[in-house]
């Protein structure tokens, strides 16, 4: 995918249970860096397959995919028609941030780069960027049980929002539904 940084979203939006399994692969594989992508349809944004692979290096400081299965992956990913929607790995000893090797390997200007930290064996810090040639934007993480229904209340505008209100006797006042409201 070529996307222009104008067209990318300003927010990686993750179900719970891919997050969920991100941290479990990390910490499964620490003490060496852990790795995968959670494959989406192409032109969506939207992760829905996670794919954890094998770190060809088994190394605490840095990894690679297997070519073989990297060559696979991805060509069940056209197959499909998706696309690495989340490239992730661990960081086993420091902060959940890209090294320079991690810049200079970012291939896929339009995914979302995911780092987990597991240096605390209690807490993972989780994080997400956007790397375009050579450009490193963190961006927020929002964690939704529900990812397409925020995405589709959120595209509601003007008089679709109006009579989504009517509908549901929200009528816009104290008594507003929730996922309308404003933030």
């Amino acid at each position: 995918m070529t996307a222009g940084t104008a067209t990318l979203a300003v927010m990686l939006t993750i179900a719970p249970a891919l997050y969920d399994k991100i941290i479990a692969h990390a910490r499964a594989d620490h003490p060496d860096e852990a790795c995968g992508v959670v494959a989406g349809p192409a032109g969506s944004d939207r992760p829905d397959r996670f794919v954890p692979m094998l770190n060809a290096e088994r190394s605490p400081t840095f990894y690679r995919f297997d070519s073989m299965e990297q060559l696979r992956v991805w060509r069940e990913m056209d197959d499909r028609d998706e696309e690495p929607v989340v490239i992730y790995h661990s960081h086993t000893a420091t902060e959940a941030y890209p090294s320079r090797t991690d810049i200079s390997y970012a291939s896929e200007p339009g995914a979302h780069y995911v780092l987990v930290s597991t240096r605390d064996p209690d807490e993972a810090e989780f994080r997400s960027y956007r790397i375009v040639d050579g450009l490193v934007t963190e961006e927020e993480v929002r964690i939704a049980a529900r990812a397409e229904e925020e995405v589709r209340i959120a595209a509601r505008t003007g008089e679709e929002a109006r009579i989504a209100r009517e509908d549901t006797g929200a009528g816009g006042g104290p008594g507003q539904d929730a996922a309308l409201a404003p933030e």
